[in-house]
C-alpha cells in the first residue's frame, strides 16, 4: 500500500508539473520596445518631451522606438535606399498628405517631415532631390523610401533597391514641388521648426543680398582648393571656399550673380551636378 501511495504521489507530481509548462508555453510575456539607434543614418536622440506635436513625437512600430529629430544642412547619412509605388499611391502618408508616385517625395524613420534631401545613388553617381512627407522604411539595414519618380531619376527601380548618401540642402513646406523649375520656398540654411516639423515663418527665402552657387563640398581642405582654383574664373563668376562650422565641410561656391534669378538659373543649367543657390 505504501509503494501505491508513492507512486500515486509521484503521477500527480508530473500530471502538475506538466500542467505548469504547458501554461507557461502559452503565456507570452509582452516586450520591451527598443530604442531606434541609427549607425548611419542620421543621428537622433531620445526625447520623451510632452510638448513635442506632431510627427516629432516618438513612436513605436514592430518593437522598435523612433525619436524624430532636428537637423542641420550640411548633415550626411549613407545606406540602402528602396522605393514604394503603385500600392500606395493615392494612400494618406504620415503627416497626411496623400502620396503621390510622381512627386519627389520620400519617407525617413526620424527627419523632420519637409526636410529637403540631395540624394546620390552610389552604384553611378545619379541625384535626385525629395522631400520627406512620410515615415519608414522599418526593414533592417533600409535609410530612406523614395517615391517612383525619384528612384526613376536614379535609375533603382529595376534593382529595388541601391547605396545611396543622403544630404540635408534644406527644408519646405507641403507646397515646395521639386518637380518644378520654381522651387523658392526651399530653405537653404538651418532653420527652427515648430513643434509638429513644421517650418516656422519661412515666408520669402531670400530678400536681397548676394547669391551663391554651391558647386562642391570636401572633407579635405587640399580638395576644396583644387577645386576652386579650377573654377576660379568661371564665365563671369568667380570661387570662393568656405568652412561650414557646424559639419565642418569645405564648400565650393561660385560667385558674382547679379540677381536671385540669374543664380538659380545657373544651378538648374546642369553645369554642376547638385549644384544649388545660397545667400551670402
Amino acid at each position: 500500500m505504501q509503494i501505491l501511495s508513492k507512486q500515486k504521489n509521484l503521477l500527480r507530481l508530473l500530471v502538475a508539473s506538466f500542467g505548469a509548462i504547458l501554461i507557461s508555453a502559452c503565456t507570452t510575456t509582452k516586450s520591451q520596445p527598443t530604442t531606434y539607434y541609427p549607425g548611419n543614418d542620421f543621428k537622433s536622440t531620445p526625447n520623451n518631451s510632452k510638448n513635442l506635436k506632431g510627427t516629432m513625437k516618438p513612436y513605436t512600430i514592430n518593437g522598435k522606438t523612433y525619436y524624430p529629430t532636428v537637423v542641420e544642412v550640411g548633415e550626411t547619412a549613407d545606406g540602402i535606399a528602396s522605393w514604394y509605388g503603385p500600392g500606395f499611391h493615392g494612400k494618406k502618408t504620415s503627416n497626411g498628405e496623400t502620396y503621390n508616385q510622381n512627386a519627389f517625395t520620400a519617407a525617413h524613420k526620424t527627419l523632420p517631415m519637409n526636410t529637403i534631401l540631395k540624394v546620390t545613388n552610389l552604384n553611378n553617381n545619379r541625384q535626385t532631390t525629395v522631400r520627406i512627407n512620410d515615415r519608414g522604411p522599418f526593414v533592417d539595414n533600409r535609410i530612406i523610401d523614395l517615391s517612383k519618380a525619384a528612384a526613376t531619376q536614379i535609375d533603382m527601380v529595376t534593382s529595388g533597391t541601391a547605396p545611396v548618401r543622403l544630404e540635408v540642402i534644406g527644408f519646405g513646406t507641403s507646397n515646395t514641388d521639386l518637380s518644378s523649375s520654381n522651387s523658392n520656398q526651399i530653405v537653404h540654411q538651418n532653420v527652427n521648426l515648430g513643434s509638429s516639423g513644421e517650418i516656422v515663418d519661412n515666408g520669402h527665402i531670400y530678400e536681397g543680398g548676394n547669391f551663391m552657387v554651391q558647386i562642391g563640398a570636401f572633407r579635405n581642405a587640399e580638395g576644396a582648393r583644387i577645386t576652386a582654383d579650377k573654377y576660379k574664373n568661371y564665365g563671369a563668376y568667380s570661387s570662393v571656399v568656405r568652412q561650414s562650422p557646424k559639419d565642418g565641410l569645405n564648400r565650393v561656391f561660385l560667385t558674382g550673380f547679379r540677381s536671385e534669378a540669374e543664380a538659380r538659373d545657373f544651378a538648374r543649367s546642369g553645369a554642376f551636378s547638385g549644384a544649388f543657390v545660397v545667400r551670402e
